[in-house]
C-alpha cells in the first residue's frame, strides 16, 4: 500500500496532534499538583464534624424536609455524640408569576430563606450563623392534584438546594480552621 502526500501531512498532523495533548494532559497534571489544590472534605475533621450536627428544625413540611436533607448531606451519624446542634429557622413565599387572561396563575416563583445558628455542644456558644436562600418555579396545572403535587415537588427541591448551599457553607467554615467543638 502506498502513501500519498496528502495523507502522509494527515498522518503527521494526527501525530502532532495527539503529543500536543499529551503534552498538555501533563503540563496540567504538574500545574495542578503544585498549585496547592485541596479538596474541601480532604481538611481533618470536616467530615467527622459535619456528620456530627444535630439539626433542630422547626414544625411542618418545609421544616422537615430541610432537616432530612441536612441529615443526608452532613452525613449524620445518629451513633455518635453531636458536636454541633443547628437551630433552623425557614420562611416561605410563594408568587404567581404567570397568570392568564381569566387572571388564573399558571406559574409560581418559591423562595425559601432559611436562617441557622450552629452551636457548640455542650457549651452552647454560637459557632456559625448564616442564612440562605433558594428560588425556583414551577407550572401549576388546573387539576387540583398536579397543582398540589407541583407545588410540594418545588417545596422538596428549595429544601435540597438550601439545604446543599447549608452544607456547603459549615463545610468551607470547618475547612478555613473553625475551631473542633470535639
Amino acid at each position: 500500500m502506498r502513501i500519498t502526500g496528502g495523507e502522509a501531512v494527515l498522518r503527521k498532523s494526527r501525530q502532532v496532534r495527539t503529543a500536543a495533548t499529551a503534552g498538555a494532559l501533563i503540563a496540567a497534571c504538574v500545574a495542578l499538583s503544585g498549585c496547592g489544590f485541596t479538596p474541601l472534605y480532604a481538611q481533618s475533621g470536616v467530615a467527622s464534624n459535619l456528620a456530627a450536627v444535630d439539626v433542630i428544625a422547626p414544625e411542618g413540611r418545609a421544616g422537615y424536609l430541610l432537616r432530612e436533607h441536612l441529615d443526608d448531606a452532613f452525613g449524620r451519624n445518629l451513633d455518635a455524640a453531636p458536636a454541633y446542634r443547628m437551630h433552623l429557622e425557614v420562611h416561605e413565599a410563594r408568587y404567581p408569576r404567570g397568570v392568564r387572561i381569566d387572571n388564573v396563575a399558571t406559574r409560581y416563583e418559591y423562595v425559601m430563606v432559611a436562617s441557622y445558628v450552629l452551636n457548640a455542644v455542650p457549651s452552647g456558644a454560637v459557632a456559625k450563623r448564616g442564612s440562605v436562600r433558594a428560588e425556583l418555579t414551577y407550572d401549576s396545572a388546573d387539576q387540583p392534584y398536579s397543582a398540589i403535587s407541583a407545588q410540594q415537588d418545588a417545596q422538596d427541591r428549595a429544601a435540597d438546594e438550601v439545604a446543599r448551599k447549608i452544607q456547603l457553607e459549615v463545610a468551607a467554615w470547618l475547612a478555613t480552621g473553625a475551631k473542633s467543638a470535639t
